[in-house]
């Protein structure tokens, strides 16, 4: 009975200890200024996260490989891959292939939502005559090919490079406006219908969207995406905002607000991967080292040198979808070796290390890079890219931060005007249409957005935004004259059922017009992975770090 007592008081006591720690408020470190308190202005702290992957994809930790690394050949003696030592950082990517599937999902919100637009429909619309051939009977898969129930889960083809960002940004509003939805910080499509709102919307403010508005995500951290048939029954409490009073007064007397970044709940952006990413990604050296050592590298995304399966019960079979050799893209009759003639299900064969399927075969896939022949040498060794175009968000009113919006609701982008941050001055001015000349390599821009210079001159000093062929030696008004490479042009990689084995090396490299689009053409998503780069800290070797003691002032 005693050793009963006693083991319960020491209970007690640790859920005591318990209580009381959890009722002091954290502070500033550096201030002692006590966090998340209403009366000192609401300086509020938010709960540090490490998010999880969006819908669709899987974490991809990041390290240290050799670029280019995997070819052991150059047949088309391009010299366009010198291997050189990069730095990935830790990353999201999709697990597939985007399939026919996931267009149609994306082509049946565009014709609910702008049910009158056509052209907008059009324009997302896939090009499915890349089937057509002059001398091959592929009529059937013009018409079939992207709607049929036959392949719903068979890779999209015939998208390009534009229409696959289009995608990455339509993906990216749809994901968080349901998560924001499922936690009730928006109102659903069918309490809009029933006219559920929030007592403690009130009306719109100035600058806030309309419901009938699609959602945007950068308008919503924007606080333009908020109000009556827009927010929903669970808003966040805002204690370092007074509450309303009056006709907006909230019933139950409390503030609310939109979530924010800090809140740690909303995604960030689906875009297409880098080469780098990709490259790396495909290789999955991960799944053969031990301690920074790799024991075995890798020709395609499985070990070993061959291309069939040296497992008892798959023995013999193809590891990847794609071509044989001349005339020979399923096998014989009767026991099909790869199981496919074109394309084949997103979900076919054996993912690689990291657990990704088709990284190999399948479909070729866009990657974000703008093509040059030697950017693996000219390309920073730590996150590896080629193509920037830096934008601004132009400010419809630059006294309140306001985002000009398009017909669709989403901020208009112009072409970053310096490379630094401005003085408000400097802001302010920036925001008022000027003539100016616009470069031969610069992109085309929205109309909304001729009026402004591509170039402006700050402090004196010329300033471009457009860096996608940074660096080159040859004048860029030659490019698309004298070759087949320009500012247009961008990177796609791995083999497709249409390839021989050579191009199922990840370190293979070809490039198309952001405009054009193939059979063999897919792509997949990525996004960034925020805070620290390790996956599976469980397990491993770390330095313990003490917490910071509490300030108490005498």
């Amino acid at each position: 009975m005693k050793i009963l007592f006693t083991s319960t008081a020491v209970a007690l006591l640790c859920v005591v200890a318990l209580l009381s720690s959890c009722s002091k408020r954290q502070q500033s470190q550096k201030t002692g200024i006590p966090y998340n308190d209403k009366n000192n202005g609401g300086y509020v702290k938010f709960r540090q996260t490490h998010p999880a992957p969006g819908p669709g994809l899987v974490a991809i930790e990041g390290g240290t490989f050799v670029l280019g690394g995997s070819a052991d050949q150059d047949v088309t003696y391009e010299y366009n891959n010198v291997r050189s030592r990069k730095t990935i950082p830790s990353f999201y990517m999709d697990e597939t292939e985007v399939s026919n599937q996931d267009w149609i999902d994306y082509l049946h919100w565009i014709s609910s939502t702008f049910p009158q637009d056509r052209e907008l429909y059009y324009n997302a619309l896939p090009d499915t005559l890349v089937w057509r051939s002059p001398l091959s009977y592929n009529e059937p898969y013009v018409d079939n090919y992207l709607r049929h129930p036959a392949f719903q889960d068979y890779p999209v083809v015939g998208v390009s490079w534009d229409q696959a960002q289009d995608y990455c940004q339509w993906r990216t509003d749809r994901v968080n406006e349901h998560i924001l939805q499922d936690k009730g910080l928006l109102l659903t499509g069918k309490q809009k219908a029933s006219g559920q709102t929030t007592a403690a919307a009130g009306a719109a403010g100035a600058g806030t969207t309309a419901a009938n508005t699609p959602f945007n995500t950068d308008i919503y951290l924007n606080g333009q995406y908020t109000g009556v048939g827009i927010d929903g029954k669970k808003m966040i409490k805002d204690i370092s905002a007074r509450p309303a009073t009056g006709a907006n007064a909230p019933a139950n007397g409390k503030a609310v607000r939109p979530a924010r970044m800090e809140d740690g709940i909303l995604k960030p952006a689906y875009r297409l991967p880098s080469e780098a990413e990709w490259e790396y990604a495909a290789l999955a050296l991960a799944g053969n080292t031990q301690y920074e050592n790799i024991n075995d590298g890798k020709v395609y995304p499985w070990n070993g040198l061959g291309v069939r399966s040296a497992k008892k019960k798959t023995r013999g079979l193809m590891m990847a979808n794609f071509k044989r050799g001349l005339g020979d893209n399923a096998g014989v009759g009767g026991y099909l070796n790869d199981k496919a003639d074109i394309t084949a299900p997103v979900r076919s064969y054996q993912p690689n290390d990291f657990g990704l399927y088709n990284m190999a075969g399948n479909v070729s896939e866009w990657v974000q890079d703008t093509y040059r022949q030697g950017s693996s040498e000219e390309s920073d060794d730590f996150n590896p890219f080629r193509g920037n175009e830096f934008t601004n968000k132009r400010l419809a009113d630059a006294t309140k931060g306001q985002y000009a919006k398009d017909k669709y609701g989403k901020p208009i982008k112009d072409p970053s005007k310096s490379n630094k941050k401005m003085t408000y001055a400097e802001l302010i001015a920036s925001q008022q249409p000027t003539q100016g000349p616009t470069p031969n390599n610069a992109a085309p821009q929205a109309a909304t957005t001729a009026a402004l210079p591509a170039k402006s001159a700050l402090a004196g000093k010329a300033y471009t935004p457009d860096y996608r062929g940074f660096g080159d030696t040859v004048n860029t008004s030659l490019y698309g004259t004298t070759t087949l490479v320009s500012d247009r042009s961008k990177v796609y990689k791995g083999g497709s059922w249409n390839d021989l084995a050579y191009w199922l090396n990840p370190a293979t490299r070809r490039f198309m017009n952001e405009d054009d689009s193939r059979a063999d053409v897919g792509f997949r998503c990525a996004m960034t992975l925020v805070g620290a780069p390790e996956i599976s800290p469980s397990g491993k070797s770390h330095f313990s770090v003490k917490k910071p003691k509490p300030y108490k002032g005498k």
